[in-house]
């Protein structure tokens, strides 16, 4: 299953994504007890939930009251708080980081440390709610065992007042925090992208793409924003099931006419070690006749760097060909084990599953086992294949 956090239309915050989460299924009562026992610490909040219609959206609404006035709070402090919560470890771990984010947008933009930034929306009761209200139902969604793709954000435009006075929009603590995503601004001259929302976005997101990849819809929830504008303020949030995954991969080749086999089975490790998602050896005729061989890399853009300079450094290669950004598609996989008994003894086996549409394509068992139970049996390894089929 693949997850889309949808903020093309209206940016993001806290609330919103709650909203949406209660949208998706999330325990609304659940969420209220828990935001409201978790901000406590911070100042007293309310919580309410309501469905409501923001221009013809039928929507989730999360509102978080303020009851005292906000206080202001050293990071060190703060932390230290949050991890003395009654929590989920995996909630306050991940709150955590969310607002470690914050913090480092922060004290980057403001120019100090993290020992000494002092929040003032971040401390702030109604934004501890929002944090772990968000990061809470995202477990409680199981959400953290599917793939969580971001799209651009709508981040609003003009000026907005701060405890800094009146800056631009975004803010800049969003724009640090949002330094790896993609911005669009506007729809309108207000802000839309909260911190807030900006750092829990980054932090569960594990993709950021420019449109929807190739999926079948399930189920989608809307959470609401405060504001009202021309068009519907909302977050939504897309639940699917995938038809396939495509990504983008760059093939490097390069030929090779001087190594030895065991200098090219070293760099064929060598590759696989610093990120390649496949290498392949393929014996040539190279001009004058010359016996050589043609090496290809499959490997994600990230890691095309590291992959060109092991190539430079571990062939000497005067030249390497790189084909960027080719699209492939990639039928989703899982590994499942299961426990398979031969003459009376059991060993535990590794299938690599494979679908399309839901369907099963594939089930192999993984060489390293099937050679294993060979060695331990005495058995002859295509008779161990054929008994585990």
């Amino acid at each position: 299953m693949t997850i889309i956090i949808d903020p093309q239309g209206s940016g993001i915050a806290g609330n919103m994504l709650i909203g949406a989460f209660v949208d998706l299924g999330a325990n609304a009562d659940e969420l209220k007890e828990i935001m409201e026992k978790s901000a406590n610490e911070f100042g007293k909040i309310e919580v309410k939930f309501e469905k409501i219609v923001k221009h013809g959206i039928d929507s989730t609404y999360c509102n978080v009251e303020m009851l005292e006035n906000e206080k202001t709070i050293n990071y060190p402090e703060f932390i230290e708080k949050i991890n003395n919560l009654d929590l989920d470890e995996k909630v306050k771990e991940t709150s955590i980081k969310v607002f470690e984010r914050i913090a480092k947008a922060e004290s980057k933009v403001h120019g100090r440390t993290l020992e000494t930034v002092h929040f003032h929306e971040v401390g702030a009761s109604d934004a501890v709610a929002d944090v772990i209200g968000s990061i809470y139902a995202y477990y409680s969604l199981n959400l953290d065992n599917q793939k969580v793709i971001g799209l651009p954000m709508a981040v609003g435009g003009g000026r907005v007042k701060t405890a800094h006075g009146i800056i631009p929009v975004p803010v800049p603590a969003v724009v640090e925090i949002l330094k790896d995503a993609n911005m669009i601004g506007g729809p309108v001259d207000s802000e839309l992208a909260t911190p807030t929302g900006a750092a829990i976005y980054m932090e569960i997101c594990d993709e950021i793409k420019q449109f929807i990849p190739m999926i079948k819809s399930k189920k989608v929830g809307y959470g609401a924003g405060k504001k009202d504008f021309d068009h519907p303020n909302v977050l939504r949030i897309i639940e699917s099931s995938d038809i396939s995954e495509s990504d983008e991969i760059d093939v490097i080749e390069t030929n090779i006419d001087h190594l030895t086999g065991e200098e090219i089975g070293y760099l064929f490790d060598k590759l696989l070690d610093v990120g390649a998602s496949d290498v392949s050896i393929t014996p040539i005729i190279m001009k004058k006749n010359r016996q050589g061989s043609l090496l290809k890399v499959i490997s994600r853009k990230s890691n095309r760097e590291n992959i060109i300079e092991t190539i430079f450094k571990e062939t000497g290669s005067l030249g390497i060909r790189i084909a960027p950004n080719i699209h492939r598609g990639v039928a989703k996989r899982e590994f499942v084990k299961k426990t398979i008994s031969i003459n009376d003894k059991e060993y535990d086996v590794t299938f690599k599953i494979g679908y399309v549409n839901g369907e099963i394509i594939s089930k192999r068992p993984e060489y390293e086992d099937l050679k294993k139970i060979a060695e331990d049996s005495g058995l002859p390894l295509k008779e161990i294949k054929e008994l585990i089929r």
